[in-house]
């Protein structure tokens, strides 16, 4: 079946009439933004119908297409055949690229009180949306928080890459539920993330900085921007163990010319992240210490590598964050007189948990 000419497919259970579906009989929405995930989508789908412990939870699944170019609207056009009267699955279209937009499209559409995102590589346990809803329940002051995420890497990372796996979205941060303090200036990533649907509409501007995917090019920190905005106001932001997923990693991931636009991206959004985590009356002097930090390291790795410092990736991609980093006000700066004056310029994602710092 050809669903090209459809923006939105709602199938609704058939236990609940259209009319009555709103956010008074929604518990819980799952979002899935995608760019031309045809062929990753039904595999995260298919983990969502395994879900178990949800005995009188009414929930959703969103998936957001995010102006992919490939077959996906077919494929969750299949889906709601299949599922009809069984789940609620709705088709979004974005056409703005960016992962921020996407994100911004499904809050604005979804139903529940929490939502939930899952990429397109995500794959969540199978008591991950109870244990999601059950955690919001018994926390009302959170606004948002983050899963205990596990790589699934096709082809194994170097050694030495064990210190940079949290920006790819890797978090494991014990077995207990903990507070992320804003003075240690770390967030959870978007991958897994669950946010307060009212918390993300008082808070997170309609238009960040930092949009998400956009071609070629990775500059990420989209998600560490939104949750910022959220942290800087009265709620809380949380790291809930029992919630837990898998992020599958191709081989295309780990390449070098992939690793170093990743982490050339990381660095190129820094500001913004860094910027949100001060108080604007601090932000002129942490401008200059960051600025004098970032110097300072790029020297201290010349230093220490050398003549390795291409031959050794590990080294390659933390000078390239390093140099990123510190043109990252100037780069950002740019982006927005750009923006003011309505010229186009591409930004893209790398959606990972981060030191801003």
């Amino acid at each position: 079946m050809v669903l090209t000419q459809f923006s939105q497919i709602d199938i609704y259970p058939s236990s609940v009439a259209p009319t009555a579906m709103s956010s008074e009989t929604i518990d819980f929405s799952v979002v899935i933004c995608t760019y031309n995930g045809a062929n990753r989508v039904p595999n995260v789908l298919r983990h969502l119908q395994q879900q178990v412990d949800l005995d009188g939870l009414v929930w959703e699944i969103l998936v957001v297409d995010n102006n992919s170019t490939d077959h996906l609207i077919d494929v969750v056009g299949s889906f709601c055949q299949e599922w009809e009267g069984k789940l609620t699955l709705r088709y979004l279209s974005e056409p703005r690229q960016g992962a921020a937009y996407a994100r911004q499209r499904a809050i604005r559409s979804a139903h529940g009180k929490l939502i939930g995102f899952l990429d397109d590589d995500n794959i969540p346990a199978p008591n991950w949306i109870a244990a999601a809803y059950r955690f919001g329940q018994a926390h009302p002051e959170v606004g948002a928080y983050g899963s205990r995420v596990y790589g699934q890497f096709e082809v194994a990372p170097p050694q030495e890459f064990q210190h940079l796996l949290p920006f790819f979205a890797l978090t494991q941060r014990g077995d207990v539920p903990l507070r992320y303090e804003r003075r240690r200036k770390v967030l959870p990533p978007g991958a897994g993330l669950v946010v307060r649907r009212q918390a993300w509409l008082d808070h997170v501007p309609q238009e960040c900085i930092l949009a998400g995917p956009m071609g070629n090019l990775r500059i990420g920190g989209e998600d560490l921007e939104a949750v910022s905005h959220i942290q800087n106001s009265h709620w809380e932001v949380w790291y809930n163990p029992e919630m837990e997923v898998f992020h599958k990693i191709p081989a295309s991931r780990v390449t070098r010319e992939y690793l170093l636009e990743f982490f050339r991206g990381i660095g190129l959004s820094r500001h913004v992240t860094r910027m949100l985590s001060c108080t604007p009356w601090q932000r002129p002097v942490w401008f200059l210490i960051y600025l004098a930090n970032d110097s300072r390291r790029i020297v201290a790795h010349i230093f220490r590598y050398r003549t390795r410092l291409r031959a050794n990736l590990v080294a390659a991609c933390e000078f390239q964050m390093y140099v990123s980093s510190l043109i990252s006000p100037f780069y950002i700066w740019k982006t927005q007189l750009l923006k003011s004056l309505s010229i186009q310029t591409p930004e893209t994602n790398s959606g990972s948990e981060e030191a801003i710092g």
